[in-house]
Order: C-alpha cells, then structure tokens, then sequence
C-alpha cells in the first residue's frame, strides 16, 4: 500500500482495512509528520483551555486547531506580523491548522450579513465592523503561517431546509475559488469544505465543486450543528466516499470518542474538537471505565486513581477524591489535571485505532469499542433505572394494556418488554405499512389465481389481520369482483388477541365477529363476501411450507431480540422458495442492514418501505422484478456501500463460513447488476 499525491502535504496510504474504510496515513508540513488517524487539540485562541504547550507536546500530538476569526480580531494580524507567526508567539514547534472562521461567524455574531463578497458583522470585543472574504481569511491565515489553512465557507444549521442549504454549497464553491486564489505561491497546504447538510444530493454536488479544484486536502463540514447521530454517520460516510483516496480527509468539528471511532470506520483521517479540555474544566473525564462526572459526591471518599489504566499526571499521583474536591470548587488546577488526562485518552485511542488498522485488526477492535466509548462509569452509573409507573389496565398472561400519550391503547409483552404499535396507532400503522403498500385491488386486478392469498406472519392483537379485513370488505363491496381473498394469520401466543377482544372498548378493531370466530374456531368466513381468514396456531417454522403460496406477507413478528431466529436469511430462505412460483411481496416495519441483508441473500428483491410512525423508513421485499411496487426504490450502490461497512449486518448465529456465503449472494444478487438494466439506487 503506497498511494501518494502531489499536493504540499506529501499524503501517503500506508494501509486500509478490510470490511472497513478505515486507513493509516501520513502527511507532511512545513513543520513536522504527522501520522493519522489524528485527533488535534484545539487551541483556538493559540492556547489551549489550562494546559501548556509543554505537556502537549510531550503527549505527542503532532497537529493543534487555532481559529482565524478569533486571531483576527484579538490580538489581530499586527501581533503575528512582528512575531513571525503563530508558532514562535505561542512557543508550539509541530503544525498549527487554523479554521477559516465560516463557522464561527454562523455561531457566534448575531447581526452577521453574507454577501456574494463574505461575511460582514461586528468584533465582539469592541463592537467594531468587520469584513469576512476569502481573501481577508486566507491573508490572515498566511500571517498566522499555519501550516493548513482552511478555504472560506458558509456553514448553516443542518437541519435548514432544502434552499438554503443548497445556496450555502453554492456560495461555498465560489469562496473556495476565491480562496485557492488567494492562497497564490505560498507554502502553505490548504483544504477546501464539502457543505450540502443533510441532504444527500447536495453533499454529491459540493464534492464535486470542491474536488475539482487543487486542495492538499478535503474538509467535511456543515455537521455536528443540529442534526441526529444516525444522520451525522451517514452523511460522514457517504461524504467521505465521495472525496479522492490519495487526500486527506477531515471531519470537522466532531471529536467525542465514539465519534471518532465510528468516523474512522467510514474513512475519515483527521478530527478536532474542544472536548478534551472543555470537559475537563467541568468536571468530566473520559476514562476506559467509561465517562466519569467527577462533580458527583459518589467519588468524595474513593482514595484509588481515576483510573488505573492511565499512566498520565493526574491518575498516578492523585486520588479521585482529590480530582472531586478541585472540581467542586472550581480550582484551575482541577481542569489542568483531568484535561492532561482526556489528552491522554485521546491521544491512546488515536495511537490504538492506527495499530489495528495496521495489523488488519480494526474491526473486531471496531466491535468491541463501539461499546465501550458510549458507556458512563461502569461501577457508579450516572442515571439510575427509572421506577415503572404502575398499570392499572387490564392484563392477561405475559400481556398487558397500557396507554399512549397519544390516547390510544397499545399491548405490552411483560418478559421481552416490546410493546405493539408502541408510538402510531396500531389502526393508523397497520394501513400505512401493510394495506397501502401491498396494493390489494390492484393485486386482485392482476393475479391470475381465483384467490388472493395474505399471509399475515405474527397475529398479535389481530390489528394487521383485521384492517386487511376492513379494506377488502369495503374493495369487494364496491367493486363486481369474482375473486375471494384468503387471510393465514400465524401465531403461537394467542393471549394478546384474547385480551384485545375482552376489551373492545379500547381496540375498536374487534368490533367485528371475524376476532371472537377466530378465538373460537380457528377460522371465519364473511356471510357476504368472498373473504376467509384462518389461523394456523403453533410455530411458523412448522407451519409455513403446509400453507397456501401466498401473494403478500405481512411479516410483523416481534423484534429480533425477541424472535431472533423470524429474521434470519435461512427462515427467508425458505419462505422465498416456497412461493417461487407465485410472485410475492413481503413488507415489514424493519429496516435494519442485517433483516435487508438476510431477505437479499434469500433471492428477494428488497427496497425501502413506506415511512409509518417515528420510522422515516421500512422495508418492502418481492421475490421477481416483475413483482416490484412501482412506487418503491430498490436499495442499490449506496446501501450496498454502507452493508460492507457495518458491524452489525450479520447475526450471532452465524459461522464466518455462513457469513462469508451470505455477503457473497448479496454482492452477486442481480439487484446490484447493472446489466440487469436495475438502475436503483436507495438507500
């Protein structure tokens, strides 16, 4: 492995992980090597928050952040100019990467105007008018003499809608122009912004503007202002995928530890934040017993190390109790201490993510980190279990009624804890993801059998089955068609149906014989149409390959902790061959890789399902192209980037020789052959 570039930096691929985007690299400044991944300290007013260059460098950082629009306005380009730059004034001999100051006019000055020129707004030390262009950026940043300077950009809220995000990536690309430009002759590398927030087709556009221009580096910024983790993870990775191997890649401004570690895993080299030192001076220290509020009176009397795994000043020469009582009464000293020691941390982390990935080791190291870094302390955990609220409402074997905040009733299963329709209206969802998307009259318009048969995997409380029920006694009343409709519900625990149907006044669907039939006789036959629902009691597994082939399957099994085995790709192995020779659709209210996974390896063409409730996505499965919603997008190359990437794509019952064959079918199933003429591409 040995991918270089021309740039300034002299960027080298030293290795990259399998199943992983995960890479080692260096670079070099006009300073010193630095070798990534790269965690660098923020130093944003050219000092970091209680520590001394000293320390600092004795840790062994080789980079640390200092902010252009702070350094402008105080002590201001005179200062640097008689100095000689940042790194003689603040006594720091390795690189220096100063931000252009786009993020902090977005957050920090309340009457800021952008123009096509910059940003204009007024100093917050002496009120004074201030102009912000990529020219006076970057001449700043050339008489700081960082060793990285960043290009001009317009940073927003992330979850700004569509418009403005976009006039933000375009007044981007033109500052970035602006910004090379101005950089000229000078020796300093430089790194341009990808923006587009959280919208994906943005984000490809300002890749390619900023691309196409000659960056030593690349920037992903725009993030960590306002949107969730999970869209934070998937716009760091898609953006990452789209900027050239052989540059260093850079998220800006996301620094916890877990952060990083799951930002690496996507393919990012270099990192900053404030955390480290921020935290410290409140108290919070990040440790491999997890992270410790060292405010709280638990830690008052603990004469043992902060933690006995770290060899920094603070954990072999003072107690917790010690680290507590500078804490709590707010003494410089305490911040200095625990923020040597999140240094630390960070700096270890960085030093063990690089020797895994050089190893080949980094995923399983991946596995295991994950979750340790989200953890609070382990032996005095920050949040005590809440008390349950005690249910008044009526109960039958392992479930119960409990009432939404909504109004509406859902059922609880009392050993797994899942709840049933636990936030949408059990009616209202069973509609949205199972009614609207299987499409009944057009099914009945098209199949070529007498009959329609539904399978409606995982009874419950009968609220899937009965609103199938509902809509085709309203289609066939309203319409001369001579085709019936079979409904094959499966269940094994009848007892939430029982306790639905015993109080019909909180589950309206009962309000009908075909529940009470059902209870009774196993079966229900409509007197006036042509519909007939029977329930096989029992296993799934051992009733499946006895049933009728059916058309569509609504799968509504509990989750995979609870019925793990429902999900797997042998069980959707075997419901794909039975109904091979009857096309036939599967929607489910999953849209997790490994289930997505599990149905592409069994044969289904799988893709993304209608949004119902706090789910912006499901999952929707046809075992023929020809048995295709029109309306549904096929996961493509996209999703099949973010498969190889995630830990969690396979079960724990597994081998590696079954993992290895389940991967193999994904990647060869003709969804992702594009001279199949499949030109999908969701996500």
């Amino acid at each position: 492995m040995n991918i270089e570039n021309t740039s300034r930096l002299k960027f080298r691929v030293e290795a990259e992980q399998e199943n992983s985007k995960a890479r080692a690299c260096t670079f070099t400044t006009l300073h010193n090597t630095a070798q990534t991944p790269v965690f660098m300290p923020v130093a944003t007013l050219a000092v970091l928050r209680s520590q001394d260059t000293t320390s600092v460098e004795e840790l062994g950082f080789p980079v640390l952040l200092a902010n252009t629009y702070h350094l402008l306005l105080r002590p201001g380009t005179e200062v640097f100019r008689k100095f000689g730059g940042i790194h003689q004034f603040m006594n720091w001999k390795r690189s220096v990467l100063t931000d252009s100051g786009g993020f902090q006019v977005f957050s920090l000055s309340k009457d800021v105007k952008i123009t096509e020129d910059g940003a204009v707004f007024r100093s917050y030390h002496d009120g004074k008018k201030i102009v912000l262009s990529p020219e006076t950026s970057i001449q700043t940043q050339k008489i700081i003499n960082s060793d990285i300077m960043m290009a001009m950009d317009q940073c927003i809220p992330s979850t700004s809608e569509e418009s403005l995000c976009r006039n933000a990536a375009d007044i981007t690309a033109r500052w970035a122009e602006r910004s090379i430009a101005a950089r000229g002759d000078s020796p300093q590398s430089i790194f341009g912004i990808v923006q587009g927030a959280c919208f994906p087709e943005l984000r490809k556009i300002s890749a390619r503007q900023i691309t196409s221009l000659p960056f030593d580096g690349f920037a992903i910024g725009g993030l960590a202002v306002g949107e969730s983790e999970n869209e934070r993870k998937d716009m760091t990775e898609m953006t990452a995928s789209l900027l050239p191997g052989n540059y260093p890649r850079y998220l800006m401004g996301v620094g916890t530890p877990i952060d990083i570690l799951e930002a690496v895993h996507r393919g990012v080299d270099m990192f900053d934040c404030i955390l480290p030192t921020a935290m410290a001076q409140q108290g919070v220290a990040y440790t491999s017993h997890g992270r410790m509020e060292l405010r709280r009176g638990i830690y008052k009397f603990q004469d043992r190390p902060l933690d006995e795994n770290c060899s920094c000043t603070a954990c072999t020469r003072y107690s917790r109790a010690y680290l507590h009582h500078l804490t709590k009464t707010s003494e410089y000293y305490g911040g200095n201490l625990i923020g040597i020691h999140n240094l630390t941390f960070y700096r270890n982390l960085m030093d063990s993510i690089r020797g895994h990935i050089l190893n080949g080791t980094f995923s399983s190291y991946y596995s295991q980190q994950k979750e340790r870094l989200v953890r609070d302390d382990d032996e005095h955990p920050v949040t005590p279990p809440k008390s349950k609220k005690k249910n008044n409402l009526p109960s039958l074997g392992d479930y119960e009624i409990i009432k939404q905040d909504a109004g509406f009733h859902s059922i609880r299963h009392v050993k797994s804890g899942e709840i049933m329709h636990s936030v949408t209206d059990p009616v209202v969802e069973a509609k949205d993801l199972y009614i609207s998307q299987s499409k009944i009259p057009v099914m009945l318009k098209q199949i070529p059998d007498n009959e329609l048969v539904i399978w409606d995997v995982g009874l419950g409380a009968g609220t899937n089955a009965m609103a199938a029920v509902f809509e085709c006694e309203k289609i066939l009343g309203g319409n001369d068609f001579q085709k019936g409709v079979k409904i094959i519900s499966f269940e094994r625990d009848l007892d939430s149906l029982r306790l639905a149907v015993k109080n019909p006044s909180l589950f309206h669907h009962v309000r009908h014989p075909a529940p009470a039939s059902i209870l009774r006789n196993g079966s229900w036959k409509s007197d006036s149409y042509k519909i007939e629902w029977i329930l096989m009691e029992g296993d799934f597994l051992d009733h499946m390959e006895k049933s009728e082939q059916p058309h569509c399957i609504f799968y509504d099994p509990f989750s995979l902790n609870t019925d793990g085995p429902l999900w797997s790709y042998k069980v959707f192995n075997r419901i794909y061959n039975h109904c091979i020779n009857r096309p036939a659709k599967l929607f489910t209210y999953s849209s997790s890789t490994m289930v997505r996974g599990a149905l592409l390896a069994a044969g289904f063409y799988t893709g993304t399902g209608a949004g119902t409730g706090p789910k912006a996505a499901t999952t929707a499965a046809f075992t023929s192209l020809e048995a295709v919603n029109s309306d549904v997008m096929l996961l493509g190359s996209d999703w099949l980037r973010r498969f190889h990437l995630s830990s969690s794509k396979f079960g724990s019952e597994h081998s590696e020789e079954e993992k290895a064959l389940i991967e193999k079918l994904i990647i060869n199933h003709p969804q992702f052959n594009k001279t199949s003429g499949d030109d999908h591409n969701g996500n």
